[in-house]
């Protein structure tokens, strides 16, 4: 291939984007890593540097001007959600088979779907976690399913061999019928996992664990569920939280389920921590508006009352620009 040209672009070279490009370039796929400033240049001279449940040490090609791309099979977005648009834009020219974004929220399909129309399009979901560390290792944490699947639903033949060449690289994955469903669920269970996190600032099985922040956060998700049930969504438990079983059940069945996460995830990963903790105390902008924002708008557009949402969307956006030292708008 020549210069531009890959099978795989990972665009964000954060905990997610290392992780994944890292593998697949160790497998053997020719890898670009879209990377700015500091992070770029650490990358070039030392390589994506993965420790945790795996330790290696794997070069990558790695571009600092988007603009350079010229065609690339699969592009993977690994960014934070806030300026996606700008960050895609210097790539619509770019020749590009699929793309998938990996981020939060839910609004991340429409964006792609604007640059390269939703025929090239996938719906995706990680379940999988990893921290950016100042030392420039990627920490490697959990490593649970990434799931694609078309947007239209059904399975396909581009899904399944995407999916297949993740899992093979190391990264378990699997291609879905029901990308929608999971990707609602994901949301569901983000929303409450991140307010819990910013309010806490506990790793996360102790949030998990603990009787009354575990009650706050299944009164979250059931409140927040109510706008998949509004469209028709069907929910699941694959997903960070088994968020169908939260919904699906009473409440004190709901906050036993989380407890019980909260258990497993002490003995499996005790270090874990979301990556709105990470953000929050690196004083990096939280993905607000993006997430908790636009469950916030998406409830007053369907005319439903979610309360502690509300109450916690201000909350969270109040302590994000107070941690950064921000001003409020006046």
């Amino acid at each position: 291939m020549g210069v531009g040209e890959a099978e795989y672009a990972i665009l964000g070279a954060g905990a997610m984007g290392s992780i994944i490009g890292a593998h697949l370039a160790r497998a053997g796929h020719t890898v670009m890593v879209l990377a700015r400033g500091q992070r770029a240049r650490d990358i070039s001279v030392k390589g994506l540097q993965i420790r945790g449940l795996v330790q290696f040490v794997q070069p990558v090609t790695v571009l600092t001007d988007p603009g350079e791309v010229r065609s690339v099979e699969v592009l993977i977005v690994a960014t934070k959600t806030h300026g996606t648009a700008a960050a895609l834009e210097p790539l619509r020219r770019a020749r590009v088979g699929t793309a998938f974004s990996i981020q939060n929220g839910l609004v991340k399909n429409d964006q792609l779907a604007r640059v390269w129309g939703a025929e090239h399009v996938l719906g995706a979901l990680a379940d999988t976690s990893g921290e950016q560390l100042a030392s420039g290792e990627t920490l490697f944490t959990r490593n649970e399913q990434l799931y694609i699947g078309e947007l239209a639903g059904g399975e396909s033949q581009r899904a399944q061999r995407i999916a297949r060449a993740l899992d093979q690289a190391g990264i378990r994955a699997s291609a879905v019928a029901n990308i929608q469903s999971l990707e609602w669920s994901k949301f569901i269970a983000w929303t409450g996992l991140m307010v819990q996190s910013v309010t806490t600032r506990a790793v996360t099985w102790k949030f998990l664990s603990d009787p009354d922040t575990a009650l706050v956060l299944a009164r979250l998700v059931r409140e927040v569920g109510a706008l998949a049930a509004a469209r028709n969504i069907p929910l699941s438990d694959r997903s960070p939280l088994p968020v169908a079983s939260i919904i699906g059940g009473s409440e004190a069945e709901a906050v036993e389920v989380i407890r019980s996460l909260g258990r497993r995830l002490r003995a499996v990963a005790p270090d874990h921590r979301m990556s709105t903790l990470q953000d929050l105390e690196a004083r990096r902008p939280l993905e607000i508006v993006e997430t908790l924002g636009y469950a916030a708008r998406s409830a007053a557009q369907l005319n439903l009352s979610l309360p502690l949402l509300d109450a916690f969307y201000a909350l969270v956006t109040g302590i994000d620009r107070i941690r950064r030292d921000v001003d409020p708008p006046q």
